[in-house]
C-alpha cells in the first residue's frame, strides 16, 4: 500500500472534495474499512474516510472509530482533518458558523475509546487534544480566505443517536461548553494514541435544545448543504500550504514518549 499522510474524515457530501478518487478497504485488528477513498487535494496524495458509511448508513454510536482510525494509520496518515456539524450552546454561535474546537468534554457512554486495553498501562496526554500546529493553520487559511470562524469553543461529546435534552444543555452551558456534537470523541483521543496530528472543523447546523424549539436531521442536512462550499474551500486552501514533514512542534507527534507504566 502506497503511504498517504493526510487524511479527511467528513459526513455525507464532502466525498467529492477528492479528485480522481479510487475507492478501496483495509483490515484492520478492529474490523474491515469500507470505503476509503485514494485522490488528491491540491496535487497532495489524500484519504476520504466517511465516518458514517456509505450513504450516511451508521449513527454516531455504532461508528467504528477504532477501526477508522487504525486503518488511516496503516496506510502511512500523520495528519487528519475531521469535519462535523454541531450544535451551538453559546448564543454568540449561530447556525452557518465555522467553529475551530480546542478543547472537548466527553458525555459518550458505551464507545471503545483506547488502543490500550492491555499491558503496557498507557496513558496519553490531551491537554492539548486538538493538534495546535494545524489549528494555527486553519485559522491562517480562514483569514486569508475572509472567512469568518469562532477560533477556540469547547465541544462536548454526547452518545446519540438522539438529541440532547434542553436540562442536559443547560447543564453542558454551566460546565463552558460552546457546541455540542456526537463524534469528536473518541476520534480525536485515537490519534492521539497513534501520534496522529488531529483538527476538527465543525459547522453549526442549528441552536441546541431548548434555545430553539425542535431539532430535526432534515434541519442539519440543509445547513450542511448551504456552508459545503465553504469548508471545501477552507480544506483545499488549508491542505495547499499543510506541510508534509511534520517538525514535531506539536504534543501528537510524540504522544507515547513518557505515557507508559513499563
Amino acid at each position: 500500500m502506497e503511504k498517504t499522510r493526510i487524511a479527511i474524515i467528513g459526513g455525507t457530501g464532502f466525498e467529492q472534495i477528492v479528485k480522481n478518487a479510487e475507492q478501496t478497504q483495509i483490515k484492520t485488528p478492529y474490523g474491515l474499512v469500507k470505503p476509503l477513498s485514494f485522490g488528491e487535494i491540491a496535487g497532495k496524495k489524500i484519504i476520504f474516510l466517511p465516518r458514517h458509511g456509505a450513504g450516511h448508513s451508521i449513527p454516531p454510536h455504532k461508528v467504528n472509530y477504532r477501526a477508522n482510525v487504525y486503518a488511516l494509520h496503516k496506510a502511512g496518515v500523520e495528519r487528519i482533518i475531521a469535519l462535523s456539524a454541531v450544535g451551538a450552546i453559546n448564543r454568540v454561535f449561530k447556525p452557518g458558523d465555522i467553529v475551530l474546537p480546542h478543547d472537548f468534554a466527553d458525555f459518550t457512554k458505551m464507545r471503545a475509546e483506547t488502543f490500550y486495553d492491555d499491558a503496557p498501562v498507557t496513558h496519553v496526554d490531551v491537554s492539548e487534544p486538538y493538534c495546535p500546529e494545524m489549528r494555527k493553520l486553519i485559522i491562517k487559511t480562514a483569514k486569508k480566505l475572509g472567512i469568518s470562524m469562532q477560533e477556540n469553543a469547547v465541544l462536548v461529546c454526547t452518545e446519540g443517536p438522539r438529541f440532547e435534552t434542553a436540562a442536559e444543555i443547560r447543564i453542558f452551558g454551566r460546565l463552558g461548553c460552546d457546541v455540542v456534537g456526537m463524534t469528536s470523541v473518541p476520534e480525536v483521543v485515537l490519534a492521539r494514541e497513534l501520534e496522529i496530528c488531529y483538527a476538527s472543523v465543525c459547522f453549526v447546523s442549528n441552536m441546541a435544545a431548548g434555545i430553539q424549539e425542535r431539532l430535526t436531521p432534515h434541519e442539519v442536512s440543509k445547513i450542511s448543504e448551504k456552508i459545503s462550499p465553504k469548508v471545501e474551500q477552507l480544506l483545499i486552501e488549508t491542505i495547499k500550504i499543510l506541510p508534509l514533514e511534520r517538525e514535531g512542534n506539536c504534543p501528537c507527534v510524540n504522544a507515547l514518549k513518557d505515557a507508559r507504566f513499563k
